[in-house]
């Protein structure tokens, strides 16, 4: 439930960026940027908010999981194989909300979206 309340937010999160970035995203394509130059545009800006929170999160799940292992029975104050196998599975996760928005802003017409400014 969590992976999919974090995708939800990070396709917004994007989408409202590629929105509040079509004219620039018009103008990049009128100079000859290439389709996969506008997608990994996206793609890095959508990594960028997954590490941070990647990284926040792991050391926030270290500290709340020491004060939960008291209250709940079998719950290991460290579990390095629970976060190693975290990790990959919320960058997956966002690799393929990111193509959305991606794909997107790469099918931008560069003519309407300078008209529209």
């Amino acid at each position: 439930m969590a992976l999919v309340l974090t995708s939800l937010g990070l396709y917004g999160v994007l989408a409202f960026a590629v929105a509040q970035r079509t004219p620039e995203i018009g103008v990049r394509l009128a100079l000859g940027a290439r389709a996969s130059d506008i997608a990994r545009l996206v793609f890095r800006r959508g990594l960028r908010l997954v590490t941070f929170g990647l990284a926040a999160g792991l050391v926030a799940s270290v500290f709340a999981v020491r004060l939960l292992a008291a209250t709940f029975y079998g719950v290991e104050p460290f579990e390095p194989v629970l976060l190693a196998a975290v990790a990959p599975t919320v960058v997956v996760a966002a690799l393929a909300t990111c193509w959305l928005p991606a794909r997107r802003a790469t099918r931008i017409d560069p003519l309407t979206a300078l008209r529209a400014e």
